[in-house]
């Protein structure tokens, strides 16, 4: 491979002004659109030694055939064209939405002569102001029936609406009192439209002028012995306090704002949106994202926000945000012009707001990893990415038995390994196994010595059958440790991989396909091979690899947990006077024995049943146990 492109433009061609650029391939079809302040220092990035790039970026640069660029007058001009570009061309190498769900909203059709208030998933409803969106339909619901009593407006079908208006008689829901619109022949025209109004200036933000307006008249009405009266505002009083109630208040009352949390691996990314309206949270929206290019996270913000705001109508005073993009300056301007007023982004650093993005961003990073395990428990998504891995490591057949190997330590002591086994694309946690490592001098030479005893088992004769009296005694025959994977994968580059394969030369074995992952780019590796083969970030291969990747790491930290807490009850049921009960009253009092050791007799002797004399005992007898490691 050449390490300059041939479409590289020459010497000073690119200007240094603020503009925005796209890479073609040879059927002129856009991969990349990006934007830049200065188009010849960010270009130049791109037209570096292709050994030296970053390996997606690396494909997307080989892929094209030409770039382009165009000079705009400011950097807000380059961000939205930036944008325009974007949506119309899609290109494949920028950053590939996916809504987790299509959600439902809240709209209300100010357009109509007499709006009405509905749920919907569709956003381009003429004239409509929408409010969401909502975790669950009934949620909106709820809503609506609980608004509707505070603002009684539209709730009927437009032919509804229209068949009253011509006959004079009230609408169905009318009659039963579940409409308050001109149909029900309750109200004029005008005075229905001061109601949608009041509905729509409520659910923006919430104003609690409506709660104190509404108590001073349920009061004089009450004062006036109008009871009937005083009973309609106490109504509508409840049902305002009630939506205020559904919704918790989560920062001042005054403060409107969207809260973005972000959760992302090399490959992927999930976001978590809360809305946020009068300090209330009044929408909530996950969607995923698919990343080709390795781009930072104040990046990916950047994408985010113009992706939430691009045809948004409803912008808030505030934006909060994990991390500042560069260009977060360009970015309020550009939400500015669209909202009319300022707009702030800022990160969320302490109290109340803080405490909310580590919610939001908890939600991300579940959506995150629903988002991956779908992808990989789905039959269909399974069978392709069996083929898919089939193709991409030239196997005879696909691996239908895949076992993965990590090695976990804890600063080089108390080495351990884990094998995971997934068989058709599933795992089988019934035929994990563990590996206790006494000796090794590095990873390589660990995953050597676990490979080496793995596979001396493959081919071996099968367990004896269990006697008559096993069988009633409740003896269950462990599941066969000889079955013969189709493909080894193993935690690491190539290092690693050079391991494994000796492991299997040693050993043998000639049938058995052997690659590597390594975490950093989520190359995959395989044997005498100088290059990685890079599997596309939508391939359903790559997650299946990195699911056995990440469940085998689990498994290692897992196993020399549970080790480790062994060799810690080990250490101190060998105090005399130490039970059960007190060995657990010490850990959870100090957390681990270092911190035990660290304490003094005094300290020890704080803790419920242990006494001067037996915390004596135990400072003296850790301070003569070498110390171990602990995490």
């Amino acid at each position: 491979m050449a390490d300059v492109l041939p479409y590289k433009p020459r010497a000073g061609e690119i200007p240094t002004d603020p503009g925005v650029y796209r890479f073609r391939d040879a059927e002129g079809r856009v991969l990349y659109v990006g934007k830049a302040k200065n188009l010849r220092q960010r270009l130049s990035n791109y037209f570096a030694p292709l050994r030296t790039l970053h390996e997606r970026t690396r494909r997307m640069v080989t892929t094209a055939a030409s770039v382009e660029w165009t000079v705009v007058a400011t950097d807000v001009d380059s961000l939205q064209l930036e944008y325009m570009w974007i949506k119309e061309f899609d290109p494949p190498f920028n950053v590939r939405y996916k809504d987790d769900k299509s959600y439902p909203f809240m709209a209300i059709t100010l357009a109509d002569e007499a709006p009405r208030v509905l749920v919907t998933r569709n956003r381009n409803i003429r004239g409509a102001r929408y409010f969401g969106p909502y975790p669950k339909v009934w949620a909106v619901h709820e809503t609506i029936d609980l608004m509707v009593k505070a603002f009684p407006i539209r709730t009927c079908s437009d032919a509804s609406y229209k068949r009253a208006m011509q006959t004079g008689r009230p609408c169905f829901p009318g009659q039963i009192g579940k409409c308050g619109g001109p149909c029900s022949m309750t109200c004029t025209i005008e005075e229905h439209r001061a109601m949608v109004d009041d509905f729509v200036a409520f659910m923006a933000g919430g104003d609690e002028r409506f709660t104190r307006d509404l108590r001073k008249r349920m009061l004089a009405a009450s004062a006036a012995m109008d009871y009937e009266a005083a009973a309609r505002h106490r109504d509508k009083l409840s049902a305002i306090e009630a939506v205020l109630g559904k919704s918790a208040l989560v920062l001042p009352a005054d403060e409107d704002a969207d809260l973005f949390g972000v959760a992302e691996d090399e490959l992927s990314a999930a976001v978590h949106h809360f809305v946020i309206r009068g300090g209330r949270v009044r929408g909530v929206r996950s969607l995923t994202l698919d990343k080709e290019l390795d781009i930072s996270r104040g990046e990916l913000v950047d994408q985010v926000l113009q992706r939430a705001y691009g045809e948004a109508a409803d912008i808030p005073r505030r934006v909060l945000v994990p991390v500042l993009p560069d260009d977060a300056s360009e970015l309020e301007q550009w939400l500015r012009d669209r909202r009319g007023r300022r707009v702030e982004i800022s990160v969320a650093q302490r109290g109340q707001r803080a405490e909310l993005m580590r919610t939001a961003t908890l939600n991300a990073q579940q959506a995150l990893l629903r988002h991956k395990t779908r992808r990989t428990s789905d039959y269909v998504a399974r069978t392709q990415a069996l083929t898919d891995l089939q193709e991409a490591l030239g196997m005879d057949e696909a691996p239908l038995r895949i076992e993965c190997f990590d090695i976990s330590h804890l600063g080089g002591t108390n080495v351990v390994a884990s094998m995971v086994v997934f068989e058709d694309g599933l795992p089988r946690k019934d035929q994990y196994r563990s590996f206790n490592i006494a000796e090794t001098t590095d990873d390589t030479d660990s995953m050597y010595q676990v490979l080496m005893r793995r596979l001396a088992r493959v081919d071996a004769p099968p367990q004896e059958e269990l006697s008559d009296e096993e069988v009633q005694a409740g003896v269950k025959r462990r599941p066969r440790f000889a079955y013969k994977p189709q493909l080894l994968i193993v935690d690491g580059g190539q290092p690693q991989v050079q391991a494994a394969a000796r492991a299997l030369r040693d050993s043998g074995r000639d049938d058995i396909a052997l690659c590597g992952i390594a975490k950093r780019l989520e190359e995959i590796w395989v044997p005498d091979d100088d290059f990685p083969v890079i599997l596309p970030r939508t391939s359903e291969a790559l997650y299946l690899v990195q699911r056995l990747r990440d469940e085998a790491h689990r498994f290692a930290i897992t196993h020399q947990r549970r080790r480790r807490r062994r060799d810690i009850s080990t250490v101190l049921s060998e105090i005399p006077g130490l039970g059960e009960s007190r060995i657990k009253a010490l850990l959870k009092h100090f957390g681990s024995v270092t911190a035990l050791r660290a304490a003094a007799p005094e300290q020890i002797a704080e803790v419920t049943g242990i006494g001067p004399t037996l915390a004596a005992g135990i400072h003296a007898h850790l301070a003569g146990v070498e110390a171990s490691p602990t995490g």
